[in-house]
């Protein structure tokens, strides 16, 4: 079988009996498209060896790719040869005699300061205030839902969108996928889906975050479209992560705060926040949706300063030494 008639019906076939994202499928064709155009032309599966996948890692080290970058194109190329291995195809899968180092993969969350965050959350709600007509106090808790003119559902959709963000440490992916029916106004929960097909429940606890939340549902009701989806576009389409991106920027902007803000920063601060406030590390990972608590691990070394900071502060040995 020629590598590229494998690749072809591995894409049909794994990709037919495994729960796994479309993002997730983009990736894995790119990375075993960019494999086909390395190796010769009309190269066969059973040619896919130990040295070729090694000169391969060493083409792309050569071209300055990230370890954490080279790790994830031999992971899927491991799903591949190993597909093939369950269909009889391949005897084995070359990795067994496969020797590589990538290196160590050093890479610490970014995340806003607790100045950046409620900045950015206060042009959030302020640009909301600004959109709708004018009426005493611009409370949440006691006005009616206003008219679903485009001007106030963006502000609304916008503030709400960054609002959840931050509220439910949600992914920008699993945010842009939700649909009407996966809140469940009641319980103020919404129904996640997650990573690698890994479905959670996001709790909404907070009050102005359950107002916010309905307050947009109820909008988001009354417009007519055709997509199922919780956040709709100007066309009236799927908002997508790339368009939750531009709205994040742009509150940065308003905000005038100066470093680049991606909407995954904001998971990221959530995280920081939380464990920084004392809550139990697996409880952070089962709020993030992380399958590994390593992963979740992560967020204690963006915390180590401020660990530092209270140690200084609170040590029991300083009060011993003023108190000699």
């Amino acid at each position: 079988m020629q590598l590229d008639q494998a690749i072809t019906e591995f894409f049909n076939g794994y990709f037919s009996t495994h729960n796994r994202s479309k993002k997730t499928e983009v990736a894995y064709k790119s990375d075993l498209e960019q494999l086909a155009a390395y190796v010769p032309k009309d190269c066969s599966l059973s040619s896919l060896d130990a040295g070729l996948i090694e000169k391969w890692a060493a083409e792309l080290r050569t071209k300055s790719y990230a370890p954490a970058s080279m790790r994830r194109k031999m992971v899927v190329l491991k799903v591949f040869c190993s597909y093939w291995v369950r269909k009889g195809v391949l005897s084995e899968s070359p990795f067994w005699r496969v020797k590589l180092s990538f290196g160590r993969i050093v890479q610490l969350p970014r995340a806003l300061t607790e100045t950046e965050i409620r900045d950015l959350l206060a042009q959030a709600r302020q640009n909301h205030c600004a959109a709708e007509v004018p009426r005493k106090g611009c409370a949440l808790a006691k006005s009616k839902v206003p008219g679903a003119s485009a001007r106030s559902y963006r502000a609304l959709r916008n503030l709400a969108l960054v609002d959840l963000l931050f509220a439910t440490g949600m992914r920008v992916g699993e945010v842009s996928a939700l649909n009407l029916p996966d809140f469940a106004v009641a319980e103020s929960v919404f129904k996640v889906k997650g990573k690698g097909g890994r479905d959670r429940l996001a709790f909404v606890v907070d009050e102005q975050t359950v107002r916010i939340q309905r307050q947009h549902i109820e909008v988001r009701s009354r417009l007519t479209s055709a997509s199922p989806a919780l956040f709709l576009n100007a066309s009236g389409e799927r908002l997508s992560t790339q368009g939750i991106a531009n709205i994040i920027a742009q509150f940065r902007k308003d905000a005038g705060i100066e470093r680049h803000i991606t909407p995954h920063m904001l998971r990221h601060t959530v995280a920081t926040l939380l464990l920084r406030n004392g809550v139990d590390i697996r409880i952070v990972q089962e709020f993030l949706g992380h399958a590994s608590i390593a992963t979740t691990q992560r967020y204690t070394h963006v915390t180590k300063d401020h660990l530092i900071r209270v140690l200084r502060e609170r040590h029991p040995s300083l009060a011993l030494r003023t108190a000699s």
